[in-house]
């Protein structure tokens, strides 16, 4: 017997009883990208609560690598996808600043799964967020952001400098790419339905 998703009723496949929608965070490091993530595939207009950076920051937020940076989320993004007729997904990005992370709790309340969003210029960013979502037993995925001047680096690099699970995938997206992040979260969705069906056996 298969464990159906929060939603669906016992004793059925996940596939034949997805939930008519579920939340899905978007977390990571300060500047990986996930304001951008939400705003490229949601299909409403995405909110974001973004401040300018202030002088009241210096000493406090990690902006190296990304000086260039002249806003940060200070509560969350908020955007939505139909993936189908039975699937909506509702997207919150966490706010990634240390000082804000108080807000992941709220945030990751009811949540299905979390993708993590890297960059490979800073994977110590990421740090966090995958401890995180490890101690609260969420299932997620390593989302490395391909976007211009980030190193490729194999999957299993990626893997072996999180010190990731061998069960946590680690997937590649543009996150400024509709089509790329779509696909991201498919498979997202793909490695839940995995892990409750490996919970139920």
């Amino acid at each position: 017997m298969t464990r159906a998703l929060p939603g669906g009723s016992p004793g059925t496949a996940p596939q034949d009883d997805l939930p008519q929608a579920v939340k899905i965070l978007v977390a990571g490091g300060f500047g990986t990208g996930k304001t951008t993530l939400v705003s490229a595939i949601s299909e409403i207009t995405s909110f974001h609560t973004e401040e300018n950076l202030t002088r009241t920051g210096l000493g406090v937020d990690d902006t190296a690598g990304v000086e260039a940076k002249t806003t940060t989320t200070v509560a969350m993004d908020f955007g939505r996808i139909t993936l189908h007729d039975r699937l909506d997904l509702f997207l919150f990005g966490t706010p990634g600043q240390d000082r804000f992370w108080f807000m992941w709790d709220e945030l990751a309340a009811g949540a299905l799964c979390a993708v993590v969003l890297t960059d490979t210029r800073r994977l110590a960013s990421s740090f966090a967020a995958v401890d995180y979502f490890e101690r609260r037993g969420l299932p997620f995925v390593v989302a490395v952001n391909t976007f211009d001047g980030a190193r490729a680096y194999p999957a299993e690099t990626v893997r072996a400098a999180l010190d990731l699970d061998p069960h946590v995938p680690v997937l590649f997206c543009d996150a400024r790419r509709r089509d790329s992040v779509k696909a991201l979260l498919v498979d997202a969705v793909e490695h839940v339905l995995a892990v409750e069906g490996r919970l139920a056996r």
